[in-house]
This record gives C-alpha cells, structure tokens and sequence, in this order.
C-alpha cells in the first residue's frame, strides 16, 4: 500500500495534464499527407475524396462508401436514402450519443427504445421483435464502445420483418463481427471520424453500403439535392444539403486509414494493461469482448457493483488526473426527450448500466505507467 501512494504522489508530481478519454494520433505522414493538399489545386471536392472513399470501401469490404462531414451527417443521409419520414418508427437503443436518434426526429421519424444486454452494452436482439409494430421501417442497432452487436440474430429479423437495417458504427470502424469487417454487413452502416476514434479527419463521417441505389440517394443527398443533366449543367432534383467532407479531411482520413490494424492492435494492448491491473478488483466489472468477435475498443467502460460508488470513484480519479467520463446516459432520461414523449419510459438494464457504468482512458497514446497509475489510484479508493 505503501508502494502505491508514493507511485500515485509521484505521478501528480511528474504530470502536469490530465490524462484524456481518448486523444487521436497524429504522425508526420499525416502531416505530409494534409500539406500535400494545401499545395494542391483542391481543397475540397477533389480527388482526394474519391480515394479516400474507395480506400475505405476496400478496407471495409464494401462496394460503396460516401464521406460526410461528420458521422452525425451520415445518420442523417443514410435515414434520407432509407426513405425514412414523419409517421415512421425506428428500433434502436438508448445507450448512444444522441444524435442516432435525433437524426431520426430531423426525418420525422420515432425512436423506440429497446433495452441493451448487460454484457457488452449493445441492444438486446432478443427483445426488438416485441416492439415491431406496422409503423415500424428499420432498426438501427449501435456498435457500442467498438464491440458489435449480435448482426445475424437483427438481420433475420430484419428481413423477416422487411426492414431496412442502419449500422450505427461511429465506435466500431475496424472492428469485426464473425471474422466480417463493420461496414460491409447490413444495408447502411455509419462511421465518425472524431479525434476521439480509432481515425480521425478532425470532423468527419461516412456510409457504406452494397445497395447502388442507396448510394446514388446518398451522393443526392449530399451535395444539395444537385446532379448533372444530359448537358453537363448542375440541376437540383430534391432537397439535399451540404454534407460534403473537404480534400484537407480525406487525405488524412486515407493516411489514417493506412495505420489502423495497428491502433486497433494497440488499444487492445492497453485493456490487456487494464486487465491484468483490475482483474482482481472485486468491486467493479470489466468489459468483455465475446467470441467471434474482433473488438475495436473505442472506449473502455467499466461497471461499479455497487451503484453509490460511481460518483465517489469518478471524482476520486478526476481529481487525481484521470479524464474519466460517462457513456451514456440513456437518450430518453435527456430534458429534451423527456418533454417530448418519453417522459416515462423505463428500461431495466439501461437503467442499471447508467447508475453503474464510468469510462476510462483507452487510445494509441496511454501508456502502460499511466493504466497502472489508474489502476493503483482505483485500489487506493476501494481500499480505502
């Protein structure tokens, strides 16, 4: 006990910022990559896009990808080629960043929130096909925290159903499901590109599909509801919007892309340093990564057994460095939601996750010191 409050008081000494969540890794390939297009004669709408698109399409095993300016854009496109509208309802969960459900208000159609499996935090497959109702057009199911959820049990029902399916995957690029890259399963499947994910562009999105059709209404959707006619000259055939992503964002997106198997690889490293530090920490459970499954790791969210714990544990780390965060809490506990007509919904595991769940730093940078830095600050709280 000793050996650890000295390794904890040395630590404060020695670092002066605060460990983060998640922090993107840039190298000077990625600088290069970046520069190369500044010097260039496109800074947006180039051929830069286009390569980073098929790059992204090749690496997922898809036949077609579109980049968007961030991955909330994408939700929103691939809804608008699904053909999603008012009156419509949508099964997704509620474990999420809220934009999976508020790009489905922005078509006017209904979330229905389906409870998540206490495992790996994903929706529970064996709970949607309760909630299908004649109204109901797809599900949208959320790779949570990188791990994908259980594709062929939705996708049977899916077509069993007729439903469009629209991977929400804005954790989960490089992640695998049954030995098959994410973005090449389901009809749609989205992906962010934020500095806190396993590649980043700044900001940044894409779909990926193998249906043409939706990937014409994607690139409609995009770039202001304009394409070319027979003569060569822009018309405007429907009500689109500029989602496009710049030159400057694909070219380090395709740079990115190029080290990714090893970001994954590394931050499978870094839960191995968090499993070997906490497994033996009776008072909180660890993320599991199933069979069959390739985790991508995106974020590390551990549980604390006992549920008045989380708080104290989460402040305890805060001020001692440690850039903890909370993932999510549920979308229909948010203000805005409960005002607009999920006032008292109630979901039995989403409910246990939220009052239970604390994320803990996990990216390409953390290094093997700052996990036991945070494991040993951990110890010293339960110890305690």
């Amino acid at each position: 006990m000793a050996y650890q409050e000295r390794a904890v008081k040395n630590y404060r000494r020695i670092k002066i910022f605060m460990i983060p969540y998640g922090r993107q890794s840039i190298d000077k390939d990625d600088i290069k990559a970046v520069a190369d297009v500044l010097r260039s004669d496109w800074l947006t709408q180039g051929p830069a896009v286009k390569s980073f698109e098929q790059a992204l399409a090749d690496y997922c095993g898809a036949k077609y990808a579109v980049v968007t300016s961030n991955g909330t854009t994408g939700l929103h496109l691939a809804y608008l080629a699904a053909g999603l509208k008012k009156g419509d309802e949508v099964i997704t969960t509620p474990n999420t960043f809220v934009a999976t459900s508020n790009m489905l208000l922005s078509v006017g159609a209904r979330p229905v929130f389906c409870d998540i499996r206490l495992d790996t935090f994903n929706i529970d497959e064996t709970k949607i096909e309760s909630l299908i109702r004649p109204k109901t057009k797809a599900i949208v199911p959320v790779h949570f925290a990188g791990h994908a959820c259980e594709m062929d049990s939705i996708l049977k029902i899916a077509r069993k159903h007729k439903l469009v399916v629209i991977e929400d995957a804005c954790h989960a690029i490089g992640a695998k499901y049954k030995n098959k890259k994410i973005g090449s399963i389901s009809d749609m499947t989205v992906f962010s590109f934020h500095p806190v994910k396993p590649i980043t562009t700044g900001e940044g999105g894409a779909v990926l599909t193998n249906n043409k059709k939706y990937y014409e209404q994607l690139l409609h959707f995009r770039s202001h509801g304009i394409r070319k006619d027979e003569h060569g000259f822009n018309v405007m055939h429907g009500l689109g919007h500029n989602y496009r992503m710049t030159d400057i964002q694909a070219a380090l997106g395709e740079s990115q892309l190029k080290k990714l198997d090893r970001f994954i690889e590394k931050r499978h490293e870094v839960v191995s340093w968090y499993e070997k530090m906490l497994g033996e920490v009776n008072d909180i459970i660890l993320p599991k990564e199933l069979p069959k499954n390739y985790h991508g790791w995106h974020i590390y969210v551990i549980r604390v057994k006992d549920q008045e714990t989380k708080l104290p544990l989460y402040k305890h780390l805060l001020k001692n460095g440690v850039g903890v965060n909370f993932h999510y809490p549920a979308v229909y506990s948010h203000p805005y939601y409960r005002a607009h007509g999920y006032k008292n919904i109630q979901l039995d595991n989403t409910d246990v996750y939220h009052d239970s769940c604390i994320t803990f730093p996990c990216h390409t940078r953390l290094t093997k010191f700052e996990v036991g830095y945070i494991g040993r600050l951990i110890k010293q709280y339960f110890h305690k």
